[in-house]
């Protein structure tokens, strides 16, 4: 059997209890001040990380909190480029503070879709990791822009799939607007997981087995099902 993949989970981003969900998680992505956070909430979720010996990284944004970062924003390259710089160097102080190595950088939200989907961005973006964080992987989904420039100028990646949301035919997640586009129970998530891990395809909305090999395997630490589903889920898949 091949290796699973890890799981991941976006935190740091003001949910009610993490510690229920730390334990069953391998990776977080914990929010740097973009869409959330600041150096008190960023070092309760590295306390976590380590006394659940888990592993950390960067989760930047747009600078956009108001929206916490779920609405695509008119910036500047220089000023995106700018803020996200900060947001990294100041998760990377507080690790290294607490002697947690930067396991890898995700981009959130609207700025992770954007990247995805539009190739300048995609291409700003891997320009300012092949220049500051040459090193560390980055979270991309599969057949994406972002996954096409960060192959091309040879950076780091894990390939990463959504536990908790649905797809389009075209490996692009179904709009948070649409009905249905969450899933927040493990009887939903199941199949889900199935699908992936046991036979390596995403099935899509319409019907479509997309193939795919994930790396890590993403649930939202916003999920309002989270602390019911994982335990059952990790015990299930990853046991």
């Amino acid at each position: 059997m091949s290796k699973l993949p890890e799981i991941n989970c976006d935190l740091g981003e003001g949910i009610a209890d993490e510690r229920l969900v730390f334990p069953y998680i391998d990776t977080a992505s914990i929010a740097c001040g973009g869409h959330y956070g600041d150096e008190e909430s960023i070092s309760q979720s590295l306390a976590l990380a380590i006394y659940y010996k888990k592993n950390v990284g960067a989760h930047p944004s747009y600078p956009d909190p108001k929206n916490f970062g779920r609405k695509t924003m008119k910036i500047q390259d220089k000023d995106l480029k700018k803020s996200i710089l900060i947001q990294i160097l100041k998760f990377e102080q507080l690790a290294e503070k607490a002697e947690l190595p930067m396991d890898h950088i995700k981009f959130h939200g609207a700025l992770y879709n954007d990247a995805v989907a539009n190739p300048d961005l995609a291409d700003s973006l891997t320009d300012f990791m092949a220049t500051y964080f040459h090193n560390t992987p980055i979270f991309a989904p599969p057949h994406s822009a972002l996954e096409k420039y960060i192959i091309q100028k040879g950076l780091k990646q894990r390939v990463e799939v959504f536990g908790d949301r649905r797809y389009l035919d075209t490996y692009r997640l179904v709009p948070r607007s649409v009905f249905g586009s969450h899933m927040v129970t493990e009887t939903d998530i199941t199949p889900h997981l199935e699908t992936i891990l046991g036979k390596g395809f995403l099935q899509s909305d319409s019907g479509k087995l997309l193939p795919v090999k994930a790396d890590t395997i993403c649930f939202h630490g916003d999920n309002p099902g989270i602390a019911d589903f994982l335990p059952l889920i990790r015990k299930k898949f990853w046991s």
